[in-house]
């Protein structure tokens, strides 16, 4: 097996041997031809499209053989497919649904049928394309949204173009929302036309098929390099690509990125007036041709056509004015208030000239994609996933308005159409669906000396309870990065270099914050050193240093946080990580047990400050945290084995027995600590200190 052509626009990823080990097994087939498409961007975008096959299978009831479809389930990803995320449905049930069908007023009632035509009970919920699949002929099926194929099912004259570059063997069908209806459509285009190798669903995407698993995969392969063949043909060939560039001598990349930083919490802020949004920001080459352009307003204003795209985009972006965003701090925040407002005026008006008497409540008003001619894409959404995703939803958008042009005029869908799609009681059910948000869902947090002992077990314990975290720290970054985004996912946590004595080390660590999430709301200074010595011994370069990172580094990273989230007007917290050494006076420790008791009041300082912004900062009190702890891996654990007059290999039972419960204290009770006062749990409460120390009395706060 070898591909006919050469691809240049397309991944040609079949491995012969992969799939002479699955030779038989038409669903590890099917999946595994999957797999690859929707490992290639290009073919299909993330949880877009859906592909099928149909095999022979015993009926479990009367031990008959029948046509049974396995088909990509609601919600699924092709990329990633696996056996559980499929429906399997009886062929010949789906069929049946026809004498059921009442029309395209009553399409919504035949998803409630599909479970009828179950063959696995308990297998994942069919999706609204299921007869899609279902009614053609067809053993091996793919649907997908490549972006070279809806430029040409976006163009004022794709039918035609679509003839011209396959005369007779692909077949058109104009724009309809997906469902029953549209299945019959494609039985029918199919039976007409025998000849055909796939369909052109108008604004929406593409059908291809095969005898085999790699029969589909070649076909579909061919039909998008041959589309994107075409339209590479035409870039520029009557007009400029978006007709031309506008906006010329623009910042380069380091420009950009210091733009997007200073004005990305503001956004946020705004795009946060309903619920916290994460954010996401990308100045890739492909956006910058678009926002950069002449037509960028003409086109920006059409909305996207393909329904996966406005899904996840809404159906049209906020495009900022470069000259207006050119003005001071002050006049960019009242321009950027002015334009979110008028947003989200346009939209409810979207909404109410749309609306059914039964379509759900408005939802959100605010704008999820921001163009900025110069700087480029921001992203809002309620995680940070799905912000990404929508950011590379409106690049596909942005490809397939390119490649409309080139070749004819770029048809965004009818607004009504977007409507009925967007506020579909079916995509409002899967709404419904989705599970509840975890505590801090929405949240980004900022951990200094986040990389081991007491600030790694922070960062898990943050990220576990849904939010994003920033680990900053001097060493083990990767592997900290690494072994964060395995476990909770490769949008949740970023590792960032930091010294907490050097202020431009900071505001870098936190432009990368702002840059990955949007913004910061929960700050815990948790960078620290320890040195015990008597005073006759303490030099003043142990003063120093111990001052220095635990005080300057406090207050340095307090400082610049709480920029940011002044500038979100969204509150936030503080905490800081202190020590009960800063209420209790013990021997040898003047420099620590000083430079602790200036964090302490520092932080009743700040909370005293930052009320009226709704930021609150707390206090946590450790003691004596021996496990995993980096402080303990200097001198320190060996200068208070001295002090008492005791083994360092002693020290965890000594500071056990003397707490009132007997404890020894980890670096997980901490974490603990920290989530009670940033998970809303004591949203009212600021300038407190909470020991966890395992109980010393001479550290109760009077």
């Amino acid at each position: 097996m070898h591909p006919t052509l050469t691809f240049q626009h397309v991944s040609y990823l079949w491995d012969e041997a992969k799939a002479a080990e699955l030779a038989g097994d038409e669903v590890a087939l099917f999946l595994y031809r999957s797999n690859l498409l929707g490992a290639d961007l290009r073919l299909t975008n993330y949880a877009g499209g859906n592909t099928s096959v149909k095999i022979q299978a015993t009926d479990p009831v009367s031990g008959q053989p029948a046509e049974v479809m396995w088909v990509k389930g609601s919600g699924g990803d092709i990329g990633t497919l696996t056996k559980a995320g499929c429906a399997n449905l009886y062929v010949e049930k789906l069929h049946q649904l026809k004498a059921r069908y009442r029309g395209l007023e009553h399409e919504d009632e035949m998803v409630g049928l599909f479970e009828y035509c179950l063959f696995d009970p308990k297998c994942a919920t069919p999706s609204i394309d299921t007869p899609l699949h279902g009614l053609l002929p067809f053993k091996h099926i793919d649907h997908l949204h490549p972006d070279a194929l809806i430029a040409i099912a976006a163009s004022k004259d794709g039918e035609r173009i679509m003839h011209e570059i396959w005369g007779d063997t692909m077949g058109w069908l104009p724009w309809q929302k997906p469902g029953f209806d549209l299945g019959l459509q494609l039985e029918k285009i199919v039976a007409d036309n025998p000849g055909l190798r796939g369909v052109i669903l108008g604004g929406h995407g593409l059908f291809t098929w095969g005898n085999t698993s790699y029969e589909s995969y070649m076909n579909t392969l061919e039909v998008i390099e041959q589309a994107a063949t075409y339209l590479e043909a035409n870039y520029g060939k009557t007009r400029p690509v978006f007709g031309g560039v506008k906006l010329e001598n623009g910042p380069d990349a380091a420009g950009r990125r210091q733009q997007a930083a200073a004005v990305m919490p503001v956004l946020r802020g705004l795009a946060s007036s309903q619920r916290r949004m994460l954010g996401h920001y990308t100045d890739d080459a492909r956006v910058l041709e678009f926002v950069n352009s002449h037509d960028l307003a003409r086109l920006a204003a059409k909305g996207t056509s393909c329904p996966d795209h406005f899904l996840r985009t809404k159906i049209r972006p906020l495009v900022l004015d470069p000259e207006t965003m050119k003005g001071d701090a002050a006049s960019v925040k009242t321009y950027l208030e002015a334009q979110f407002a008028a947003y989200r005026e346009a939209y409810k008006a979207y909404y109410e000239r749309s609306k059914h008497p039964n379509s759900p409540a408005v939802r959100d008003a605010n704008p999820v994609i921001i163009l900025w001619p110069g700087v480029g894409m921001f992203s809002f959404s309620k995680d940070k996933q799905t912000a990404r995703v929508a950011a590379e939803f409106y690049t596909n958008a942005i490809n397939v308005m390119r490649g409309a042009e080139a070749v004819s005029e770029y048809q965004g869908l009818a607004e009504q159409e977007a409507f009925n799609i967007e506020y579909w009681l079916l995509e409002e059910a899967k709404l419904q669906r989705m599970p509840k948000p975890k505590s801090l869902s929405g949240q980004i947090a900022y951990v200094t000396g986040g990389t081991g002992g007491i600030g790694l077990a922070i960062c898990e314990l943050l990220l576990q309870n849904g939010a994003c975290v920033v680990a900053t720290d001097r060493d083990r970054l990767d592997e900290t990065q690494t072994a964060l985004r395995k476990k909770y996912g490769k949008d949740s946590a970023l590792t960032a270099p930091i010294d907490v004595l050097d202020a431009e080390a900071i505001a870098e660590s936190l432009r990368q914050t702002v840059l990955q999430f949007g913004g910061v709301d929960i700050v815990v200074n948790c960078a620290g050193l320890s040195i015990s010595k008597p005073l006759a011994e303490t030099t003043q370069a142990d003063w120093d240093i111990l001052n220095d990172v635990l005080v300057k580094g406090q207050f340095l990273v307090s400082q610049q946080a709480v920029a940011i989230q002044r500038q979100q007007g969204l509150g936030g917290d503080i905490i800081n990580i202190a020590s009960k050494n800063g209420l209790v006076a013990g021997p040898n420790n003047v420099a620590y047990g000083t430079a602790k008791a200036a964090q302490l009041h520092m932080s009743r300082l700040l909370a005293a400050e930052l009320g009226a912004d709704k930021i609150r900062v707390n206090t946590v009190n450790p003691d004596a945290v021996l496990r995993g702890s980096k402080i303990w891996e200097g001198d320190w654990a060996a200068g208070r084995a001295k002090a008492y007059g005791i083994s360092v290999e002693d020290l965890p039972q000594h500071y056990a027995k003397r707490t009132l419960l007997g404890e020894e204290v980890l670096a997980e009770d901490i974490a603990k600590a920290v989530l009670v006062f940033v998970d809303g749990s004591l949203s009212k409460s600021t300038g407190n200190v909470l020991n966890v120390d395992g109980g010393v009395a001479m550290a109760f706060v009077r």
